[in-house]
């Protein structure tokens, strides 16, 4: 949001800070202390709605990095309920697949990623070929 301060005053930012930390628009009203209708016309102004945009993007982003950092902890936690014979059968199948689900997943990506940059790289290799 610092870089939309210029065009948000500074009940507008602490709005958007309380429409991102609470549950309803109403919460965030009682919060920032502006009334609910006020929130819902600012919603509806671009600069504002883009702002409030911004911020939710930024904190999914945040929340996404942290979901990231506790992946290797989580496959950790897969692969010892897979492979412990003391756990239940029916918790080491489920471990099992998963592992096996989320690996294909990751072939799939990949093999997605490589297609996308070879598409990637045959346009650019188009537009040279066209401005010369």
């Amino acid at each position: 949001m610092a870089d939309l301060s210029g065009k948000l005053g500074r009940k507008q930012e602490e709005a958007i800070v309380a429409l991102c930390s609470n549950r309803s628009i109403e919460d965030a009203a009682r919060a920032c202390n502006t009334p609910a209708r006020t929130l819902y016309r600012w919603l509806k102004e671009r600069e504002f709605d883009a702002a409030y945009r911004a911020a939710r993007r930024s904190a999914y982003g945040q929340s996404i990095a942290r979901l990231q950092q506790a992946s290797a902890a989580a496959a950790s936690t897969l692969l010892k309920i897979m492979i412990d014979p003391s756990s239940p059968p029916s918790c080491r199948l489920r471990a099992a697949d998963s592992v096996l689900s989320h690996a294909a997943k990751a072939i799939e990506i990949e093999d997605l990623d490589a297609r996308v940059s070879d598409l990637e790289r045959a346009t650019e290799a188009t537009k040279d070929r066209r401005s010369r």
